[in-house]
C-alpha cells in the first residue's frame, strides 16, 4: 500500500462515527460524580483544586469505561492514584526545565512500556502523563500542590463510590461475553446449514474465557449462571462442526443431510434462547419446537457412525447448558435433565406453561445426588473459579511482561522510544515558541500514539479534527454567554458526560466533546478562551504532526513480522493436532500427571487460539500499512491462512469424536502424532527463514500406517482418515508458500519446482480422504 493510500484510509479511520450501544446510565453516574466533586471543591478550596480534582474524577471515569474484567471501583481508584503522584512529582521538578524533562522521559517510556501489560494499562499510564502537563500548572506551592493531588485521589474515590452505591449492570460485561459466544456458536449453526465447512472465529469463546477470570471478592458474588456455562460452549463447536461436515459420513444430500439440518437449525435456536437468558438475567425459556427435536427417537434409525454420537453429545451438552444458565452449578454426571424434559411436555401440549416451569425450576435449588453405592464416583466438588490477581499482584506481573518486550526488536520498546523522543521535543518545541500553554504538543502526542500505525495516524487525524469542532463549539458559547466561574464548570460537566455517552462511536467524536470540557474548565479558572484556543490549536496540530512524523522515521512494522505470526500459528496446530493424535493411540494418557504423554489437549487449544488471535491481528495491521510485502504477499499469507485453518479444523473434528478410556488404543497413531509434532516444529522453522517446508516424515508416518482390515466408524478408522486430511492441509500450507513459477512439462502442466511442492498426494489413501 502506497502512503498516499495509507494516510486516505486512516484518515477515514479517523474520522468516522460507528453507531455504537450507547449506556446512558453509565455515562450519568460518571457524570455525577464529576459535577460533585467539582461543587465540593469550588465551594471549600477554590477554582484552581477544583480543576485538579476535576482532572482526577474525569479520569477516574474514563477508566472505568475501558475493556477490563476488573472491579470497575479498583480501575477508578487506581486511575486518580496514580494521576495524584504523577502531578505531584510534576510539581516538584517543573520549576526547572531539565528536571522536568528528564521526569517527562522517564514517565512516558514507563508509559510506553506499559502497553506491554495490555491496552487498558498502557490507556491509564498514557493518560496520566498527558493530564500531569496540564495539571502541573494549576499549584502555586508544594502545599497546594499535595492538596491538589489529593483532591485527585479524592476524585477517583468519589467515582469508586458511586459504582458502588449505584451499580449499572454489575455484570453486564461478563454477561455480554458470555452470551456473546453462545450466540456466536448458535451463528455457527445456522452457517453449518449453509456450508457444511464453514469457518468459525474463536474470539468470542477467548473473551469469554477472559470474563470467566475473577478476583477473590467477584468470585463470592458471581451470579450461578456465569459458572460452567463458558466450558459446555467450549465442547459444542467441535460437536457442531462434526455433526455437519459430509467427511464424518453424513452425505451431501437426502435424508440424513435433512436430519442434520433439522438438528442445526434446532441447537441454534436453543443457544439463542439460553444467550438471551444469560445476557438479561432472566429465566430460560426454550422453543418447543427446537426441544421437540432433540427428543425425537427417528434420529437413531437416521443416522449412523459418528453423526450418531455427535448428535447425542451435542443433546446432552444443550441440557447442561440450558441447566447450567438456568442458576444451577455444574452438574455431577447422571444427574437428571429436567429442562429440556419439562421443554418436550410443552410442545406436547402437556399441564403447565412451559416457560413458568422453567422459571420455578430456575428459582428452585435443585439437590446434589448422594454417591451410589459401589459405583466408586464420589460426589464431585464445583469446579473451583479461575481467580485474576488483585491490583498488587498485578503490579510484578505487569513488570514481568514489560522486562520480557525490553529488547530492541520489540515493537513495544520501539513505541515507548517514539513516544518518548516525541513529547520531550514536543514540550521544547511548546516551551521555545511564544505561543503560551507549550504542553498541548507533548499532551497531544502521547494521547494518540499507539505501538501500530493505523492507529496513531487514525488517532492524531480525529484528535486535531476533534480539537478544531470542540473548540469552534466551546467558542461559541463562551462568546455568547459570557459564563462565570458556576456556568464555566456546568459546561464542563455537560461536555465530560457527551464525551462519556459518546466516546465508543468513535475518536472525533469523543475528542470534540473533550476539547469543549477543557475549555470550559480552565475557564472556571479563570482563563480567558482567546488565551487557550488559538494556540491549543496550533500546538494540538504540532503534536499530531511529531507523532506521525515520528512513525514514519522510526516504525514498528507489523508486514516483515506476518510470517513469524504464521509460524507460531503452525507450531501451535500442530502441537494441537498432535495431542489429539495421541490420545486416540493412549486413551488412558493423562498429561496433567504425567507430562512425558505429550500436550493436554485443552492447553495445546488455547495456544493455537493465541496464535491464531496474533496472526489475525497482525494481518489486519499490516493491510493498513504503506511497506510493501517482505517475502508474504497478500495472495500468499491468503492461501497459507486457509491451509492452516484447514488444519485446526480437521484437529478440532477428530477432538470431537475423542475415544473413551475403555478404548482399544491405536499404536499407530502415536507414530503419525510424534512425526507430526517435530516436522510442524521444522515447517514452522522454515516458515520463519523463508523456505518453503516439506512433509516427508508426516508421508512416511502415514504410509506405514496400514488401513487394511479397520473397520468403519471406529475410533481407528476415524483418526486415521484424519490423518490423511491433516497431510493435506499440510500440502496446502507448501503449495500456498511456494510462489516460484513451476517449469512447464511436455503435456502443458505444470510440475513442482525440485520435491518441496508435491503434485497431489503420493498415497492413493491420501486421496480418498481428500475428497
Amino acid at each position: 500500500m502506497s502512503w498516499l493510500r495509507a494516510l486516505r484510509e486512516t484518515t477515514r479511520s479517523g474520522l468516522r462515527v460507528e453507531r455504537k450501544r450507547l449506556e446512558p446510565l453509565i455515562a450519568l453516574r460518571g457524570a455525577v460524580g464529576l459535577a460533585l466533586v467539582i461543587a465540593v471543591s469550588l465551594w471549600a478550596f477554590g477554582p484552581g483544586a477544583a480543576a485538579s480534582s476535576a482532572f482526577g474524577a474525569f479520569q477516574a471515569a474514563i477508566a472505568t469505561f475501558q475493556r477490563s474484567w476488573r472491579p470497575r471501583p479498583e480501575l477508578a481508584l487506581a486511575s486518580g492514584t496514580s494521576l495524584a503522584v504523577s502531578t505531584f512529582l510534576g510539581y516538584l521538578t517543573i520549576s526547572h526545565l531539565v528536571l522536568f524533562l528528564a521526569l517527562l522521559v522517564v514517565w512516558t517510556f514507563l508509559a510506553g512500556m506499559s502497553w506491554a501489560a495490555g491496552p487498558t494499562i498502557g490507556l491509564i499510564a498514557s493518560s496520566n502523563v498527558a493530564i500531569m502537563l496540564v495539571t502541573v500548572t494549576l499549584p502555586t506551592s508544594v502545599a497546594q500542590a499535595a492538596g491538589h493531588a489529593a483532591m485527585m485521589i479524592v476524585g477517583g474515590l468519589v467515582q469508586a463510590v458511586l459504582i458502588v452505591l449505584f451499580p449499572v449492570r454489575r455484570w453486564g460485561a461478563h454477561r455480554d461475553a458470555l452470551a456473546d459466544a453462545l450466540a456466536s456458536e448458535a451463528d455457527y449453526a445456522r452457517r453449518l446449514h449453509q456450508d457444511p465447512v464453514a469457518p468459525f472465529d474463536p474470539l468470542p469463546l477467548m473473551e469469554a474465557r477472559n470474563a470467566a477470570a475473577v478476583t477473590p471478592r467477584q468470585a463470592r458474588t458471581r451470579p450461578a449462571e456465569l459458572h460452567g456455562t463458558r466450558g459446555l460452549a467450549e465442547r459444542i463447536r467441535p460437536v457442531l462442526a462434526s455433526l455437519a461436515d459430509p467427511a464424518m459420513g453424513v452425505p451431501p444430500e437426502g435424508r440424513a443431510r435433512d436430519r442434520v439440518h433439522e438438528l442445526l437449525d434446532s441447537a441454534a435456536a436453543i443457544l439463542d434462547a439460553t444467550a438471551h437468558a444469560i445476557r438479561h438475567g432472566t429465566p430460560v425459556s426454550l422453543p418447543p419446537n427446537a426441544v421437540a427435536t432433540f427428543k425425537t427417537p427417528d434420529t437413531g434409525s437416521i443416522l449412523t457412525g459418528p453423526p450418531y454420537r455427535a448428535a447425542r453429545r451435542l443433546k446432552t451438552l444443550l441440557e447442561d447448558v440450558a441447566e447450567t444458565a438456568a442458576g444451577t452449578e455444574e452438574d455431577p454426571p447422571g444427574r437428571l435433565r429436567t429442562l429440556l424434559a419439562v421443554g418436550m411436555r410443552a410442545a406436547r401440549g402437556g399441564t403447565g406453561g412451559h416457560s413458568g416451569t422453567l422459571q420455578a425450576q430456575a428459582s428452585a435449588p435443585t439437590p446434589t445426588p448422594a454417591p451410589t453405592p459401589g459405583t466408586g464416583n464420589p460426589t464431585p466438588t464445583p469446579t473451583p473459579p479461575k481467580l485474576r490477581p488483585t491490583l498488587l499482584q498485578l503490579i510484578p506481573a505487569a513488570l514481568r511482561s514489560m522486562r520480557r518486550e525490553l529488547h530492541r526488536g520489540s515493537p513495544i520498546t520501539r513505541h515507548a522510544t517514539r513516544v518518548t523522543a516525541v513529547a520531550a521535543t514536543g514540550y521544547l518545541l511548546g516551551t521555545w515558541l511564544p505561543l503560551g500553554h507549550g504542553y498541548w504538543a507533548p499532551l497531544t502526542s502521547v494521547m494518540v500514539m499507539r505501538p501500530d500505525f493505523s492507529q496513531t495516524y487514525s488517532r492524531a487525524v480525529a484528535r486535531f479534527g476533534g480539537t478544531l469542532v470542540g473548540v469552534a463549539l466551546a467558542t461559541g458559547v463562551v462568546q455568547a454567554a459570557h459564563p462565570g466561574t458556576n456556568l464555566s464548570a456546568t459546561l464542563a460537566v455537560i461536555s465530560a458526560a457527551s464525551m462519556y455517552l459518546l466516546m465508543r462511536t468513535g475518536q472525533m467524536a469523543a475528542q470534540a466533546c473533550t476539547a469543549a470540557y477543557v475549555v470550559f474548565l480552565l475557564g472556571m479558572g479563570g482563563e480567558e478562551w482567546t488565551q487557550t484556543v488559538p494556540e491549543r490549536v496550533l500546538l494540538t496540530l504540532l503534536g499530531g504532526l511529531l507523532a506521525m512524523l515520528a512513525y514514519a522515521v522510526y516504525p514498528a512494522w507489523e508486514t516483515p513480522r506476518l510470517r513469524t505470526r504464521l509460524a507460531d500459528w503452525l507450531a501451535a496446530l500442530g502441537s494441537y493436532a498432535a495431542a489429539v493424535v495421541s490420545r486416540y493411540a493412549d486413551p488412558t494418557a493423562d498429561p496433567a500427571a504425567d507430562p512425558t504423554t505429550g500436550p493436554d489437549v485443552r492447553e495445546a487449544l488455547l495456544a493455537s487460539r493465541a496464535a491464531r488471535a496474533s496472526w489475525h491481528e497482525a494481518v489486519a495491521r499490516a493491510q493498513d500499512e504503506p511497506v510493501r510485502h517482505r517475502g508474504l504477499s497478500r495472495t500468499a499469507a491468503e492461501d497459507a491462512e486457509d491451509a492452516v485453518a484447514q488444519l485446526g479444523r480437521v484437529a478440532m473434528l477428530m477432538e470431537a469424536h475423542l475415544p473413551d478410556r475403555e478404548a482399544t488404543p491405536v499404536p499407530a497413531a502415536a507414530r503419525f502424532a510424534e512425526a507430526l509434532r517435530k516436522a510442524t516444529e521444522q515447517g514452522a522453522k522454515a516458515v520463519r527463514e523463508r523456505r518453503v517446508p516439506r512433509w516427508d516424515a508426516v508421508r512416511e508416518a502415514l504410509e506405514a500406517w496400514d488401513g487394511a482390515g479397520i473397520p468403519e466408524g471406529g475410533p481407528e478408522a476415524m483418526v486415521r482418515q484424519g490423518a490423511g486430511l491433516l497431510l493435506n492441509s499440510l500440502t496446502e500450507l507448501s503449495e500456498a508458500l511456494d510462489t516460484a513459477v513451476p517449469p512447464m512439462t511436455a503435456g502443458g502442466s505444470t510440475k513442482p519446482n525440485g520435491s518441496t511442492k508435491p503434485n497431489g498426494p503420493r498415497n492413493p489413501k491420501d486421496s480418498a480422504a481428500r475428497q
